[in-house]
């Protein structure tokens, strides 16, 4: 786009919701209404790059004034009641409710010492809160709750208010673990606002520090024509295979996935291109939109960004973003090659070839080398090198700015004005909903409902680690249903991802069982749970004994064994584990019915069916559920080179014969006999680190490739003959 651009206009990765946020009132609002908020995101988003890179405002003004910009933006650009039309009258009303929501955010930011010292001085009994104390904390918590409700439905109110509740009379009238003692509503309020857990708190500054300025720099990406480079990218890499309109929808959504952060806008904003280019290379229009949606949901597990989880994951586990990056990077490739595989047996059962790919913009191609490669690249090696997000999401925009007069989509001030407007216009959704969760995490922080959610699942799976993760994928599709992936997954982290961790470590604990024990301490607490059990711990155990013994273990005592005999390194991997399962499997909302938005928005464009484009996705996004086996069952994350390059190589083999299974087809037509062969091949293929079962798995699935293909030859050759006759 040219320097001429008006600064109002949007780019189309901007999801429509999103567009129409800020197209309700300017209208209502008088005629400055487009310029100011223009003018006010830009000056905002400035602000967000300048106090995290030079500054360093304190933690509660930094996230006040962030949670403060956010919802006066999100109050005057949404309405309180959308079947209504708005009128001049509820303008105005909206733009006053953002006013107070944000001067109560300031309010509580600068009140917090004097709080305290009032406090102190009552002899600390109860917060002494003032009346204006009262009215700025319901007001923002009343304004989280509404702004949230705008912006993405009832779900997340509604668990704010069940949160809430439960911390303050409800956890008391339950039974059994769920039961939790009833606080004085000063003491709600107070943990609500200050609490580390609360509003204003981890999640809040996760947002602030980290999300917001990656969106701005995926904003300057968008208007500096780098998600035109990846088009032309994936066309180079793609056009040389079968079906490859396809290969440039997989190649295409993977990177752009680093530019939207968002499924859904990836899906909107590469697939108003690659859909139609894979119809018109002979792809079902249902298919297409199939394909687009599911590498769209892959963008999100793509490093270095992965959306906002990679941040989320860091600063809730405290292992270094690096870390974290690199060990994704395996699982991310293993899905985008599933996506690929079935679009292979696609093409070829459909017998679709590459000749529909349009030429390549070389203009367009030298232009984002500089303009996308080099920033992700200066981006990523600071990340990896322990520099933190905001330092490097500041760097990485500073240099697209610089690289950009050395290629047509020059950077002025104007692009540069529309980038950073962008950039805030695209997180207003995202920073409420995070600050609102804030308000989740710290009644399920204070309540001790993690516990009671641990212990629930390690009941009902009974020991079980697939039950487990059957019960945390049922959890995430039907919380993915109303909210967005990143509020799921933080969700389901803070519930379930400390007993997945837990059941993980369980396994390191019976291999003990069995050998024998000799720590004294170890062997007191076992002697807790059954005295017998002392002495036979000491000598070593069946693996049957060890199980019972495991099974019959309270879940208070296994919490206290757990880091008796898992070293803290071992810990810290199975804690990573179980939350790349838990933020993988938050992502299959997007594209598994009933609610799947990602495949909703692909069949919009495709012009298909939208359950059965669900359907469909949700067929070519199965690594999302097969990934997360392989690290629960698999060394996959904390591997070294070696077995991760064995664990890969080999399931990759066991990722096309599930494809086949699915397909019902290879490089050929399957008969019946064949199915067997092909699952007990893929069986043997994820059989974690076992040569004979894995060399066996693969052969088999090559063995039924050959056939499939030999078949096809002959079927061909069969329907030549009968043309020629």
């Amino acid at each position: 786009m040219s320097e001429t651009t008006p600064p109002e206009s949007f780019d189309r990765t901007v999801s429509t919701r999103q567009q129409q946020l800020f197209d309700l009132t300017p209208a209502l609002a008088g005629p400055g209404f487009v310029t100011v908020t223009f003018f006010a995101t830009v000056a905002f988003a400035l602000w967000h790059i300048v106090t995290n890179v030079v500054i360093f405002e304190p933690g509660n003004w930094q996230n006040a004034i962030h949670f403060a910009g956010f919802a006066f933006l999100a109050a005057i650009t949404t309405r309180g009641f959308p079947s209504r039309a708005p009128t001049r009258l509820s303008v105005w009303a909206n733009i006053v409710f953002g006013a107070l929501i944000a001067a109560s955010a300031l309010w509580i930011a600068g009140a917090e010492n004097e709080l305290y010292d009032r406090t102190l001085a009552k002899t600390g009994l109860s917060w002494q809160f003032g009346p204006i104390d009262w009215f700025a904390g319901f007001m923002v918590v009343f304004g989280a709750i509404e702004l949230t409700r705008r912006l993405t439905g009832w779900i997340i109110p509604i668990l704010i208010i069940l949160a809430l509740s439960y911390i303050l009379f409800f956890g008391e009238m339950l039974p059994g673990v769920f039961r939790a003692a009833s606080l004085p509503l000063d003491d709600v309020l107070f943990r609500s606002l200050y609490n580390d857990e609360g509003m204003f708190g981890i999640i809040a500054t996760i947002s602030s520090s980290n999300i917001t300025l990656f969106m701005v720099f995926g904003a300057f990406l968008v208007v500096s024509g780098a998600s035109d480079f990846v088009i032309e990218l994936s066309k180079i890499v793609a056009g040389r295979f079968r079906g490859g309109a396809a290969f440039v929808a997989v190649i295409s959504s993977a990177l752009t996935g680093t530019i939207s952060g968002s499924a859904i806008a990836n899906t909107a904003s590469t697939g108003v291109i690659t859909i139609p280019l894979m119809k018109s290379n002979g792809f079902r229009g249902q298919f297409a939109a199939g394909v687009e949606a599911a590498s769209s949901t892959g963008g999100q597990l793509m490093p270095p960004i992965m959306g906002a989880g990679a941040f989320i994951m860091a600063s809730y586990t405290g292992i270094p973003y690096g870390t974290i990056v690199a060990v994704s990077v395996v699982p991310a490739l293993l899905y985008f090659l599933s996506v690929a595989f079935i679009v292979r047996i696609e093409a070829v059962k459909h017998n679709i070839g590459t000749e529909e790919i349009e030429a390549i913009d070389r203009t367009k191609l030298l232009a984002g080398v500089l303009n996308f490669v080099v920033p992700l690249t200066i981006m990523t090696t600071l990340l990896v090198s322990g520099k933190t997000p905001s330092y490097a999401a500041a760097a990485s925009i500073a240099t697209l700015v610089v690289v950009s007069w050395l290629t047509p989509k020059k950077m002025g001030p104007a692009n540069i004005s529309r980038a950073l407007s962008l950039g805030i216009k695209t997180s207003v959704m995202t920073a409420v909903l995070l600050v609102a969760v804030g308000l989740i995490n710290n009644a399920v922080t204070t309540s001790g409902l993690a516990n009671s959610f641990a212990l629930m699942i390690a009941q009902w799976s009974q020991g079980s680690l697939l039950i487990a993760l059957a019960l945390v994928a049922i959890a995430s599709l039907v919380l993915g249903m109303g909210l967005p992936v990143t509020a799921a997954y933080i969700v389901l982290s803070i519930l379930s991802a400390p007993a997945l961790a837990g059941m993980l470590a369980d396994g390191v604990i019976l291999q003990q069982l069995v050998v024998g024990i000799s720590d004294p301490a170890v062997l007191a607490t076992l002697s807790l749970v059954d005295p017998q059990w002392m002495v036979t711990a000491a000598s070593g155990m069946s693996v049957a004994e060890a199980s019972t013994l495991m099974s019959t273990i309270p879940f208070d005592i296994s919490v206290a064994l757990r880091p008796m005999m898992v070293d803290p390194a071992t810990m810290s991997t199975y804690l990573l584990t179980a939350h790349l399962i838990v933020f993988w499997l938050s992502q299959d909302s997007n594209v598994t019915p009933p609610v799947c938005l990602a495949a909703f928005t692909a069949a919009g464009i495709a012009g298909s069916k939208p359950m059965a484009t669900g359907v469909e996705a949700w067929k070519i996004a199965k690594g999302l559920y097969v990934v997360p086996l392989m690290f629960a069952y698999t060394p996959l994350v904390g591997a070294e080179l070696p077995e991760l390059t064995r664990l890969a190589v080999f399931a990759l083999f066991g990722l096309y014969g599930f494809n086949a299974l699915l397909q019902r087809y290879a490089e050929g037509p399957l008969p019946l006999w064949s199915y067997p062969l092909l699952i007990a091949g893929t069986l043997g293929a994820f059989f974690p680190l076992n040569w004979v079962n894995n060399i066996g798995g693969a052969l088999l699935i090559v063995l039924i490739i050959w056939l499939s293909k030999r078949a096809s030859v002959v079927e061909f050759e069969q329907e030549a003959v009968a043309d020629r006759g």
